[in-house]
């Protein structure tokens, strides 16, 4: 009967069932197109999974060897471009194991013992993620460097800082700068505590159960660089948790980078001016010759969506599954896939977009003026002089609102008119009101004065190595 199955059934699954596959049941589950991707990480598992066969004789030496050898040759084909894949063998393991059986012949089918394809692919996946989940480490690094270059850059240049994207208080650029440093610097960190839990290995777990045959999945995870086994064959097969929280690292990444390029695209405005894009990084107007639009911010900022909408989608196909493997997990792939790339591509332009920015100084100097932006440090200079905060507040409130009458800046007032406000303020106010006096005075840890940024701009330089 198995015989007579294998005729009309000829997948490598097939033996149990005596109708072939309708063409399109196996077109609607084939996931080679997209997981083809995977062809190094498969056979690389491959290989370590057949060392680990012929060490334990569950094939002999001679087997093992042979099977390395045709591993390596498809890979060879592969990444020459003449190996073609066939979307009737579903997936990227069928492909590779039907093509290892075509080269060497019987040896070939043994590759398969104690393994599975639900532990297999579970394999594959954390390969890949963990090589990915490094690349984009590296790739913040570098982000991070062009920050503080850029800080460095301009480290003694002043611009309005902003709360309601309305004037707030003078900061320098370079603290600024260091604010994204710092937040890719965390997005960089959760990469590197989600490693932890992709870096587990997990072949051995076969179907769900374990294997009855006597392999060494130790020996396998060393093979493979992996600094532990997954403990619960169960859990193994059935587990997405480590691509969801990359994915949500790799969201929350792709929401900073939305965040910067909302400002840039701000900044470039003619109303801010405030910097200046490579015209390499910009594109014109199909109908406007004036135009300079600063399209790769826009796309980054649109691209947030796609990746968030990737995380929730993993989520609710996680949501209603029971335990262990159920082929609705075949759908982790293309968003992981999909966020792995454009998070990537982001971080990666972004980078260069930076290194080719440059920062109008007149237009920040000149967006100093207005918004009585040293209002705090009156409130400030009072409080120095033991008036209560509240108070202090209420009195610099009043202030501002004369200035609004009359028309004048902060700066612009008399000594005598701010005696009018309180008798405390004396001649040493004006240093106080000056936006040099405000920057100079934020001398709080983490704060914008000149010295505490300088402080910063080095910690950053000797943790990247640009010292």
């Amino acid at each position: 009967m198995s015989s007579a199955g294998n005729i009309h059934n000829p997948a490598m699954w097939g033996g149990r069932f005596a109708e072939k596959t309708a063409a399109s049941v196996a077109a609607f589950t084939a996931s080679i197109h997209y997981d083809a991707r995977l062809y190094r990480y498969d056979i690389a598992g491959s290989r370590a999974h057949a060392r680990m066969l012929a060490r334990q004789g569950l094939i002999s030496e001679a087997e093992g060897v042979l099977i390395v050898q045709g591993l390596e040759l498809i890979e060879q084909e592969i990444e020459a471009g003449n190996f073609v894949f066939n979307p009737e063998l579903e997936d990227i393991h069928m492909n590779i194991e039907k093509a290892l059986v075509e080269k060497i012949g019987p040896a070939g089918e043994k590759l398969h013992t104690a393994r599975s394809r639900n532990d297999q692919v579970a394999l594959d996946v954390r390969l890949y993620l963990r090589e990915e989940c490094r690349c984009l480490m590296q790739l913040l690094t570098e982000l991070q460097k062009a920050f503080v270059v850029l800080a460095r850059k301009y480290q003694q240049t002043v611009m309005p800082g902003y709360t309601h994207l309305q004037r707030a208080q003078p900061v320098l650029v370079a603290h600024h700068l260091l604010a994204y440093y710092e937040m890719f610097g965390r997005d960089r960190e959760r990469l590197a505590d989600a490693l932890k839990r992709i870096n587990v290995m997990p072949l051995g777990a076969a179907a769900l159960a374990g294997t009855g045959l006597p392999i060494d999945r130790e020996f396998v995870a060393k093979e493979l660089g992996f600094l532990a086994v997954t403990a619960n064959s169960m859990d193994t097969v059935g587990d997405r948790d480590h691509l969801i929280e990359f994915m949500s690292a790799a969201s929350l990444i792709q929401i900073h980078l939305s965040r910067l390029s909302e400002e840039l695209v701000l900044w470039t405005t003619e109303e801010f001016s405030f910097v200046t894009l490579a015209d390499s990084f910009c594109t014109g107007s199909s109908i406007m010759p004036q135009k300079k639009n600063p399209d790769i911010p826009e796309l980054i900022r649109g691209k947030s969506g796609r990746v968030v909408g990737n995380l929730m989608s993993l989520l609710m196909l996680l949501k209603g599954l029971p335990m262990t493997y159920n082929r609705d997990l075949q759908e982790d792939k293309e968003p992981l896939f999909d966020t792995v790339d454009t998070v990537s591509q982001s971080v990666a332009i972004m980078t260069q977009l930076l290194a080719n920015l440059t920062f109008n100084e007149a237009r920040l100097a000149a967006g100093l003026g207005g918004g009585y932006m040293t209002a705090t440090d009156l409130a400030d200079y009072l409080v120095r002089k033991n008036i209560p905060f509240r108070q202090a507040h209420a009195i610099v409130g009043r202030t501002v609102a004369f200035c609004l009458s009359q028309g004048k800046e902060l700066t612009e007032l008399s000594l005598a008119e701010l005696k009018g406000f309180s008798e405390v303020i004396e001649d040493d106010v004006f240093v106080v009101l000056s936006i040099a006096g405000s920057v100079n005075s934020r001398v709080s840890l983490g704060g914008t004065a000149g010295s505490v940024v300088a402080e910063a701009l080095k910690r950053a330089e000797e943790a990247l190595g640009l010292l």
